[in-house]
């Protein structure tokens, strides 16, 4: 009896530390809604591809001599994507720590925060010079690479899960470096159908109350 005490004591022990730790208010819905943003995203952007490809053979090519009015149309969009990801984001997850009685905002979050905004940021910044030298091919990869590693960063600070995410991110985005003609089904995958997957799997592990 003793020594079942002492283990139980032991994992309350370990699991507090776990707690205080990393970041645990994160919900798996917002995986799932981000999701859904990016592909009808993608959708509304495939539909302004094509008509731009009406009289080019491919996608590429559109990327490369399309105006500049479907190069802002697009970063709109990729804009409206991450600001709806983000919001979405933000509510569920005040909306879980206060039902959990957490603190959204901890030195823990802090630190969260930093480690998945500096490739984040860096990468951003990279995009934009992709943009200023005209080489769209890039662009995709570049998303999916830094956005990976923004996650695998972030993960040492939340769920470890995450960092799978990251890697899928990463290796998609190495991959489409040598597929430029379907950058954007790349993207779909790698913002879209993945982080629903994702979304799904958190939920299903960490937050489904058991029948």
């Amino acid at each position: 009896m003793e020594n079942e005490k002492y283990l139980r004591d032991l994992s309350e022990i370990k699991k507090m530390m776990s707690s205080s730790s990393r970041f645990i208010s994160f919900s798996g819905l917002a995986g799932v809604f981000a999701g859904c943003y990016a592909i009808l995203g993608a959708l509304v952007a495939g539909f302004l591809l094509s008509e731009q490809a009406s009289n080019m053979s491919k996608a590429s090519e559109v990327m490369i001599f399309g105006d500049n009015n479907l190069v802002n149309q697009l970063f709109y969009i990729a804009l409206a994507v991450l600001v709806l990801a983000i919001g979405t984001a933000i509510a569920l997850t005040t909306y879980k720590a206060k039902r959990n009685n957490q603190k959204i905002w901890d030195s823990t979050s802090k630190r969260l925060l930093i480690n998945f905004s500096a490739p984040l940021i860096a990468g951003g910044i990279f995009c934009l010079v992709l943009l200023q030298n005209g080489m769209m091919q890039l662009l995709v990869p570049s998303m999916l690479i830094f956005y990976g590693l923004a996650l695998i960063h972030a993960s040492k600070y939340t769920y470890s899960d995450l960092k799978s995410l990251g890697y899928t991110n990463l290796v998609l985005g190495l991959i489409s470096t040598q597929f430029p003609d379907y950058g954007l089904y790349f993207w779909t995958a790698g913002f879209g159908l993945f982080h629903i997957l994702y979304g799904i799997w958190m939920y299903n592990k960490y937050e489904r109350k058991p029948e």
